[in-house]
This record gives structure tokens, sequence and C-alpha cells, in this order.
């Protein structure tokens, strides 16, 4: 075996090792901290803003391109309400025309009706005095279709006066229906057939008329006679003898139970004699039932 002769294997001279080259991602993130491409977008603003218009002008012009458009908006909204305004104007005005038109018609109507309602009732009441005989009188009496004149008595009744005052000075009345201090229904009631039972011959609530067939109703505050509403006070005229009427009704129990709502919840009542009183006729009647009466021998109508 041959053997071969060992020489020292020599190297190529190197360069010195850098003392922080373990650290060269280190170094190189603090030696270059901007990436190039910013670096470049950087200096191309840098370049186009001296080269360009200032920033700060640029700003006033797009604000003052703002200003210019909302003016220009205000002043076309403006222009064309001044030109609606003229339109509007007009259709109110028709509007108002128009209502009032008809309710010039409406109430022409209402007094044609009301004409019309006066001539049935003459007719009825005349009917009634002609083909009635001796009871025709009493009957149209009783039925409320002639108006009636005669001595009676004047009965007011009126809801509680509350201790505080109301608006202007005035007493205040109450709002709430439930509250007792108020004349219901069937206070009203029991007040007319009281009247009814003493002797009266007729009988008007606020100038209305009461009949056989007459309801007092309430109607949420309202008290209703015949449909028709009626505000506090109510004044009652009853035609009949006045003082025994007066007498018969403060001693009955109707009369009684008006004097117990006086003391215990202050309703307010007086009751007067009067020499004459008068009471219209029933705004309208209804007849539900007629019998032909004989006008000559043989005939019948």
């Amino acid at each position: 075996m041959c053997g071969m002769s060992q020489h020292p294997v020599r190297s190529s001279p190197s360069r010195p090792v850098r003392p922080d080259a373990s650290m060269s991602l280190l170094t190189n993130v603090m030696e270059h901290s901007l990436d190039d491409g910013y670096a470049e977008a950087a200096a191309r603003r840098g370049t186009e803003g001296r080269s360009g218009m200032p920033r700060t002008l640029r700003a006033k012009l797009v604000l003052a391109s703002g200003l210019v458009l909302a003016a220009l908006v205000v002043t076309l909204g403006a222009a064309q309400a001044r030109f609606e305004a003229p339109t509007e104007a007009r259709e109110r005005q028709e509007l108002v025309d128009r209502i009032r038109n008809d309710s010039r018609d409406a109430d022409e109507l209402q007094k044609s009706v009301d004409g019309l309602r006066e001539e049935v009732g003459a007719m009825q009441r005349e009917a009634l005095q002609e083909h009635g005989g001796d009871s025709g009188e009493v009957v149209a009496l009783l039925a409320g279709a002639v108006p009636v004149e005669g001595p009676g008595v004047e009965l007011v009744v009126d809801d509680a006066e509350e201790s505080g005052p109301g608006e202007g000075g005035g007493p205040r009345r109450s709002t709430s229906f439930s509250d007792t201090g108020r004349v219901r229904d069937r206070d009203l009631q029991r007040v007319v057939n009281g009247l009814w039972e003493s002797g009266a011959e007729a009988i008007s609530i606020n100038g209305q008329r009461l009949t056989a067939l007459s309801a007092i109703r309430a109607a949420g505050d309202a008290i209703l006679v015949d449909n028709k509403p009626l505000a506090p006070p109510y004044t009652l005229l009853a035609v009949g003898d006045g003082e025994r009427l007066s007498s018969r009704f403060r001693s009955s129990g109707d009369g009684r139970y008006l004097e117990v709502l006086r003391e215990n919840y202050d309703i307010r009542t007086s009751i007067s004699v009067e020499d004459r009183v008068r009471l219209p006729a029933a705004p309208s009647l209804t007849v539900r039932t007629a019998e032909p009466v004989k006008t000559g021998e043989g005939s019948t109508s």
C-alpha cells in the first residue's frame, strides 16, 4: 500500500466578520425604515404639490363650489315655492268657496224642511181639532200637537257649584259624569214623573215640549231629550194649578228626592209659581194609527 503524503490545505484569506452579522435583519429594518414604494409615492406627491396648485387654495375652491351649489339649490327651491304659492292659494280659496256654498245650500234645505214640518204639524193640529169631536182639544193637548199657555210652575235644576272659581271668576262646573254633583238623566226623569203625578197638564224642559213618547237619556256627558242635547241649568215649565201643583210636588216622593240631592250633593233647585207660562208644540209628531171619520151620509174619508 502506497502511502500518500499529506499536505496541509491552505484556505484563501477571508474578510473579517462584522460584529453585528447575526443581526442583519434588524440592521436592515433600522437603516431602511420606509419601504421603497412608500418613499417613491411620497416623492411623487411632493413633486405634484410643488408643480401643481397649493392645497389650501384647492380646499378653498372646493368649499366655494359647495357653497355656490347650496345657494343654487336654495334659490331654485324658493323660486319653485313662489311659483306654486298662487296655485295653492287659489285651490284653498276654491275649497273655502265650495264649503260656504254647500253650507248655504244646507241652511236653505234646513229652512225648507222646517217649513214643511210646520205645515205638516199645522195640518195635524187642524185634523185633530176638526175630526176629534169634543175630545179633539184634549187629544191635541195631551199629544203636544198644539202650544199651550196658562198658569203653572217653573222648576230650575242645576249642577252643584264647586268651591273654587272657574274661568273668568265664574262658578266652575264639574266635567266628570260620575261626579255626584251633576244632574243626571235619571234625576230629570224622576222630576218629570213627579210633575205629571202632581197634576201637570203639559211640561217642557229648556223649551223642549214633552209628550207621552218623549225620552230622557244620557249620551256621554250630555242629557238628551228626544235626541236633542240640553245644557244646565235645566228649566222645567209645567202648566197646571200653580199653587196646588207646587205643593203636591214638594210633598211627593220625587220632590223629596230632589231635596235629598240638594242637601247631600249640593244640587241647586228652585221652584216658583207663575201666573202665565207658555209651552211650544212638540217639534214633530208621528201618526201611528188612524180611523176613518164619516164626513157625510154613506161616505168616509
